[in-house]
């Protein structure tokens, strides 16, 4: 996938995030991030493969985000894969 098609991925799922009350305080408690936070870093790609990071910790979370996005899902992790910091290695 091509870092710009993985982008598009990733502000989806922000702005999937952003519109869920339940899902949001928990994404910006375990980021650090604050709502300007999301605002001023929305267009940075390292911000967004922490969004992926953010959504690929909970299948459900994935399915939701997919499913109201009209993504499938199969897309997100090698979204994921395309951003800054995503071709490390995952030793879990």
């Amino acid at each position: 996938m091509k870092q710009e098609s993985a982008e598009v991925i990733a502000i989806q799922a922000l702005g999937w995030l952003a519109g869920n009350g339940e899902l949001l305080p928990v994404f910006l408690g375990s980021t650090g991030a604050s709502a300007q936070d999301i605002a001023a870093r929305a267009g940075e790609p390292e911000f967004l493969g922490s969004v992926l990071d953010f959504l690929l910790m909970d299948d459900a979370w994935v399915v939701g985000f997919c499913d109201a996005a009209g993504v499938a899902y199969d897309r997100v992790a090698p979204a994921r894969m395309a951003l800054p910091g995503g071709n490390l290695p995952n030793w879990t």
